[in-house]
């Protein structure tokens, strides 16, 4: 698809680079920048009621004048840029963050996640999956968003048969039709995935006019996150894309998985679809 409006989330802390590689991204891609300032709100504390709420209120209210003053900031910096954009703030309960995000993302074709969250990894993840499970919309990770494309020239799609990653492949047709070469890969691919493991969809991808390759790999007790950051590297790969969350995000978080992997340590541009 075309990406005509870029949801950019930031933290209220060192927003400044991602702001600027937002920017840019979007004016080489004529699409306007649509700005998120989040801050998790300071749950009350326990113990003496009088206490709590002078405490309490101080801390929110200095929260909120700190939300204002990122926003204003965000302003001031893209005032310059020469792009259409918009800012602004939200003060979200703990459990009110993913869908505070996912409603921003409703009306936007992709969020941005880069470096400033990781300073608070909450809100981080709060975010990632707000977007990914409150929005139907695709979410592009980076360690370095000076990294992102959306234009790749070498993608690595992640292909299991899930309803996921047949969404990523949807999501990211425009993208892979435009890139030199697609490398379809399977890890360990099971009987599921039919007589020859990824024909099916390659086909179909080479109906779009994809230059695609299927790439069948054997883990060899690897982990799958660890095949696939390896093959991206060995076919220069500046793009992954992949399905989020096949499990449920509570075993995610248990047991681990690619999905989580993806999100803690992006090795290069990731774009995730749930």
């Amino acid at each position: 698809m075309t990406y005509k409006t870029i949801l950019l989330v930031v933290g209220i802390s060192q927003l400044e680079d991602d702001l600027r590689a937002a920017a840019d991204l979007c004016a080489s891609e004529g699409a306007h920048l649509s700005v998120l300032v989040s801050k998790i709100a300071t749950l009350p504390p326990m113990g003496d009621l009088a206490a709590i709420s002078a405490a309490w209120i101080d801390s929110r209210d200095g929260d909120m004048e700190q939300l204002r003053q990122s926003v204003r900031e965000a302003r001031e910096i893209l005032g310059s840029a020469g792009i259409s954009y918009d800012v602004v703030g939200r003060y979200s309960e703990t459990m009110r963050l993913g869908q505070d995000v996912g409603e921003r993302a409703w009306y936007a074709d992709v969020t941005l996640v880069g470096t400033s969250l990781r300073v608070d990894d909450l809100l981080r993840r709060g975010v990632i999956e707000g977007a990914l499970f409150y929005s139907a919309r695709p979410v592009l990770l980076a360690a370095n968003l000076r990294s992102v494309t959306l234009e790749p020239k070498n993608v690595l799609l992640a292909w299991n048969s899930t309803i996921e990653s047949a969404r990523a492949a949807r999501e990211s047709l425009d993208m892979m039709q435009n890139a030199e070469g697609v490398h379809l890969v399977l890890v360990d691919p099971k009987t599921k995935n039919g007589e020859e493991p990824g024909v099916d969809v390659a086909t179909y991808l080479a109906r779009h006019g994809v230059k695609v390759a299927v790439d069948q790999l054997a883990s060899a007790g690897r982990p799958v996150e660890e095949v696939l950051a390896q093959h991206a590297r060995d076919t220069s790969a500046d793009l992954i894309v992949i399905g989020a969350y096949g499990h449920s995000r509570i075993r995610e978080r248990v047991f681990g998985g690619v999905t989580k992997s993806m999100i803690d340590a992006p090795m290069l541009p990731v774009l995730m679809v749930r």
